[in-house]
């Protein structure tokens, strides 16, 4: 059964993110009408899901926003996320009225602990002040604060940093998620995708500095072989079960799309502990650097820890 919707009112954005992955969208697509979105909220309430996210590109620049999260709510939505860069929600205004709407969830995006970092990655100078000003502002408003960042080789030795600013920010959790290489990203991954086996030591001390601090912190496309001793924090282990309303098609199961078009497994995975529970990465990934890096975790190493 089907726990939550990702609803995609439009994809016009006010950052230019050199890792986008959805390409030229915002130029060839325009928001989505609000009976589209009335009937969308309607089918995911038909499917049984009780929690809905609002995305895009930037869902709060989509003029009929507030309707649509009024009408989620009517609709018995019990889970109203808005997914965005945050740089709107500096507008403590529009915070207050997204949660008298039935918002009870805000997902902004920090991809750096300083402007340098997070600004480059955005193309937009000042999102990182106007960002960081947004997390406040949802927190002043008692609204729960997941926070989303890319891993890119801009900003992986950063993470450690960026993740002591979010526990001082008051993010409830914060999750790292590995770039995926389709449309912007997919034209920058030569010189931004970072390697999984270089990555690897900064996202577990990232991870230590939330856990340390009392933090829920997860992981996004970084397969088990690169998780040991942070296995529990793999994301794809809870994420919901989830039906995607896209520009034009319907996503009946996220799960099912990342498994079988979305990811791979390499030669060697089917000799991994993990091997059922794992996703594998981005397929692009080894296309770009091969499967050298992913070495099979021993059964009995996984036993040993509980697996």
């Amino acid at each position: 059964m089907i726990e939550r919707i990702d609803l995609k009112v439009g994809f016009a954005c006010n950052n230019f993110c050199r890792f986008c992955v959805q390409g030229d969208k915002r130029e060839k697509l325009p928001a989505q009408p609000a009976a589209v979105l009335r009937r969308a909220l309607a089918e995911g309430r038909r499917s049984g899901a009780t929690g809905v996210v609002f995305t895009g590109g930037e869902p709060s620049l989509h003029e009929g926003l507030l309707d649509a999260v009024r009408r989620a709510r009517g609709l018995g939505y019990r889970d109203i996320q808005i997914q965005t860069n945050g740089r709107t929600l500096c507008y403590a205004g529009l915070v207050k009225k997204l949660v008298a709407a039935g918002v009870n969830e805000f997902s902004p995006a920090l991809h750096g602990s300083r402007p340098e970092v997070h600004d480059f990655l955005t193309g937009a100078p000042g999102s990182f002040l106007q960002t960081a000003a947004g997390i406040r502002n949802v927190k002043k408003a008692g609204a729960r604060l997941i926070t989303n960042t890319v891993i890119t080789k801009v900003n992986y030795r950063d993470l450690p940093d960026l993740a002591r600013l979010l526990v001082s920010l008051g993010a409830d959790q914060f999750q790292f998620a590995f770039m995926h290489m389709t449309g912007r990203a997919g034209q920058n991954q030569d010189w931004l995708t970072a390697r999984l086996a270089i990555i690897e030591p900064w996202v577990k001390k990232a991870l230590a500095a939330g856990l340390a601090a009392g933090r829920r912190v997860m992981t996004e496309a970084i397969p088990y072989c690169f998780m040991s001793g942070y296995e529990d924090y793999v994301a794809e282990r809870i994420i919901p079960a989830t039906k995607i309303f896209d520009a034009d098609l319907v996503i009946e199961d996220y799960a099912k799309l990342r498994r079988t078009e979305g990811k791979a497994k390499g030669p060697r995975c089917p000799s991994c502990a993990f091997f059922q529970a794992c996703e594998g990465p981005w397929r692009e990934y080894p296309e770009l650097f091969g499967w050298d890096e992913f070495v099979p975790v021993p059964k009995k190493t996984a036993v040993k820890r509980g697996a």
